[in-house]
C-alpha cells in the first residue's frame, strides 16, 4: 500500500505507497550473516553510502507521491512531529511532547526550539499549519488528505504550539502527525504543483538535498544543524539501476554499498568468501504484500466468482517456494501475519483447478469452440498483467500465473513497463486489466486509503476501483475507536469480506533482504528495521573510501 524498500523512514512509515520491490519497514525478527562490527571502532564522520534502487523518484513533496523512493529521499529530508521509535512506540520528532485531552480528541504538541530548515529559516507551528491547510485543499492532488479531514479545528496557539480538534475520537490521530512538515516561507501562496521544491526539497531533516539526475541518481549531504546531532556519515547517493543483476554487479564491484537482495542473489550468489568477508546480509518478514489486483471496472472481473477462481488457480505455495526460494510467507489480506490486526481464519484459496473451472463455468465461462480458451457471449477469456520493470520476482510471479491461468483456460498476456510510465500512463489512468504490484503497510492497520471507496479518484490509491458498503463502514468504525479490541472486530470482518470478494488474488508477505557493506559500522537491529538510527552509522576513518564536497 503506500508501502519503499527496506531503507530509514521516520515520515515514510506513516503512508502507505507502492513498492518497487515489496521489502520494506520491516520488523526484524531474523537476521543472518550480521558480523559482529558495532562496537569494534570509535565513530568517525565522513564517507558516502551508495545505494541502488531500481526506480527513480517521481516528486519529492511527500503529499505528492506515491512512489517507494520518492519517500525514501523524503524522509531522509524531511520530519514529522512524531515518529516510530526503534520498538515501535510513538516518539517525538519535531514535537518534543503533546498533551492528549481526556476525550482523546484535542491534541496539544509542543514544538522543538531552534530548529531550522534547511536554508535557515526558524521552523515553527506556523510550517505545521500550513502543511496541514495545503493537505486537505482540493486543488492539492495528494492520497493522504483523508487523516486530516477528520481535524475539526488546527490552530497556532504560539511559534511552539500547535493544537488540533477532532468531532470525534480517531485512532490513527496522533500518529498521522508523523507525515512530513513542509516550509510555509517557500510554498506559501504558490502553486505546490509546479513549485521547485518537487525537484529540489528543503526540510529540517538529518540530510540535505544537493543534486537529481534523473534516471541517475539523487544526492544528498549531512545536516550539520540537524536537530538531533549531525550524521556520521556525510552522503547519501541512491544510484537508479533498472535492472537486478546489474544493481548486484555494481555491489560485486563496489560500485554501491547498500541494495535489496533477490532471493536467489541471498541465498546463492552472496554465499561466497568475497561476500563473506566485506558484507552484510540481514533477513526480516516486511510490513508489505505483493498481490495480483484486478480492474474492477472491466467486465471480466465484475462477477466474483471469477476472481475466487482465479485465486483456486494460482499456486502460492509454488511461487513462494519456486521464486521467493522460501523467503517470505502466504498472504491472505492486507495485513502481516502476526501483526495484532491480522486476521487468521479468513477464507483460503488453495490451490485447486478444478475448483476455479467449476467457478469459471457457474460464471458462463466455457470453451464452446474447443480452443482451449474460455470464452462468454462471443468473448474469449483474455487479458493482460502489467507490472513494472526491474522487478524481476514480479515478472516470474507473472510467468507462473500465466501457466497457472492456461490450465484453466484463461489466456494472459505480459507486459513489462518502465516505472514512471506504468504508472503515470497505467495504474494512475486506470488502463490495466490486472496488475501485479505490491503495498508497504503502516504500522496503524487503518487502510482507509487504500480500501475506501472514496479513494477511487484519479490518482487515488484505490486503483482498482473497489467499493464495498460495510468495508467503507467499518473502516470508518475502526479509526474512530480507540478501545484495540473493538477495532481489531472491525478489521477481522473486514478482512473476512476482502478475502471472500476477492478485488486483490493475495501473494506472499517478502522478507526483506538488505545487504550492507561491512566497512558501514553502528548498524542496530530492531523490531522497526536497521534504519531507525541512520545517523548513527558510520565508518571508521581508517576505512573510509569517499568524499562529500559540499
Amino acid at each position: 500500500m503506500k508501502k519503499l524498500t527496506a531503507k530509514f523512514f521516520p515520515a515514510a512509515l506513516l503512508m502507505i505507497f507502492l513498492t518497487f520491490g515489496g521489502c520494506s519497514n520491516p520488523e526484524a525478527d531474523k537476521k543472518t550473516d550480521v558480523k559482529n562490527t558495532a562496537n569494534a571502532s570509535v565513530p568517525a564522520y565522513g564517507d558516502i553510502i551508495v545505494e541502488g534502487s531500481i526506480g527513480d523518484a517521481s516528486n519529492l513533496i511527500p503529499i505528492l507521491s506515491s512512489d517507494s523512493t520518492s519517500h525514501a529521499i523524503a524522509s531522509m529530508v524531511f520530519n514529522g512531529l512524531v515518529k516510530y521509535d526503534k520498538d515501535l512506540n510513538i516518539a517525538g520528532d519535531l514535537a518534543e511532547s503533546w498533551d492528549i485531552s481526556p476525550n482523546g480528541l484535542v491534541i496539544t504538541f509542543h514544538l522543538r526550539k531552534g530548529v531550522t530548515w534547511h536554508d535557515g529559516r526558524p521552523f515553527t507551528a506556523d510550517d505545521v499549519l500550513y502543511t496541514y491547510q495545503v493537505t486537505i485543499d482540493p486543488k492539492t492532488p495528494t492520497a493522504y488528505a483523508g487523516d486530516f479531514l477528520k481535524v475539526k479545528k488546527a490552530e497556532v496557539l504560539d511559534p511552539h504550539t500547535f493544537r488540533v480538534t477532532y468531532d470525534e475520537p480517531f485512532a490513527p490521530a496522533l500518529m498521522s502527525w508523523g507525515s512530513a512538515v513542509l516550509p510555509k516561507h517557500l510554498l506559501t501562496g504558490k502553486d505546490i504543483l509546479t513549485s521547485p521544491l518537487t525537484r529540489h526539497p528543503i526540510g529540517t531533516g538529518p540530510y540535505m538535498f544537493k543534486e537529481w539526475v534523473t534516471g541517475q541518481k539523487i544526492v544528498l549531504i549531512s545536516n550539520p544543524h540537524y536537530f538531533e546531532g549531525r550524521p556520521y556519515i556525510d552522503g547519501y547517493i541512491m544510484r537508479i539501476i533498472p535492472d537486478m543483476a546489474t544493481m548486484f554487479l555494481e555491489l560485486r564491484g563496489n560500485g554501491i554499498d547498500r541494495m535489496n537482495l533477490t532471493p536467489l542473489q541471498y541465498t546463492r550468489q552472496t554465499e561466497t568468501a568475497m561476500f563473506r568477508k566485506h558484507y552484510n546480509k540481514y533477513r526480516y518478514l516486511s510490513f508489505s504484500y505483493t498481490y495480483l489486483g484486478y480492474n474492477l471496472t472491466n467486465p471480466l472481473f465484475t462477477d466474483q466468482r471469477v476472481r475466487q477462481a482465479i485465486a483456486h488457480a494460482v499456486n502460492k505455495e509454488e511461487i513462494i517456494q519456486g521464486v521467493l526460494l522460501g523467503l517470505g510467507k502466504e498472504a491472505t489480506g492486507p495485513y502481516k501475519p502476526g501483526t495484532w490486526a491480522y486476521n487468521p481464519d479468513v477464507k483460503k484459496y488453495p490451490h485447486d483447478p478444478q475448483k476455479a473451472k467449476e467457478l469459471l463455468a457457474e460464471a458462463g465461462w466455457k470453451d464452446t469452440n474447443g480452443d482451449g480458451i474460455l470464452d462468454k457471449d462471443g468473448r474469449s477469456f483474455e487479458f493482460e498483467i502489467i507490472t513494472n520493470q526491474g522487478n524481476e520476482v514480479r515478472a516470474k510471479c507473472a510467468e507462473i500465473i500465466q501457466k497457472r491461468l492456461d490450465d484453466v483456460g484463461i489466456k494472459v498476456k505480459i507486459r513489462i513497463l518502465e516505472w514512471a510510465a506504468f504508472i503515470n500512463d497505467f495504474i494512475n489512468k486506470r488502463k490495466f486489466d490486472a496488475t501485479i504490484l505490491g503495498w508497504t503497510v503502516p504500522l496503524d492497520p487503518d487502510i482507509y486509503d487504500v480500501w475506501h471507496s472514496s479513494k477511487t479518484g484519479p490518482e487515488q490509491l484505490n486503483f482498482v476501483s473497489y467499493k464495498n458498503k460495510e468495508v467503507d463502514d467499518l473502516i470508518e468504525k475502526g479509526r474512530s475507536t480507540f478501545d484495540r479490541n473493538e477495532r481489531k472486530k472491525y478489521y477481522d470482518r473486514v478482512q473476512e469480506i476482502i478475502a471472500e470478494e476477492q478485488p486483490y488474488t493475495f501473494l506472499f508477505v517478502p522478507d526483506a533482504l538488505p545487504i550492507i557493506h561491512g566497512r558501514i559500522r553502528g548498524i542496530e537491529v530492531a523490531p522497526l528495521g536497521i534504519g531507525h538510527n541512520f545517523i548513527k552509522w558510520y565508518v571508521p576513518q581508517d576505512e573510509q573510501k569517499l568524499t562529500m564536497t559540499r
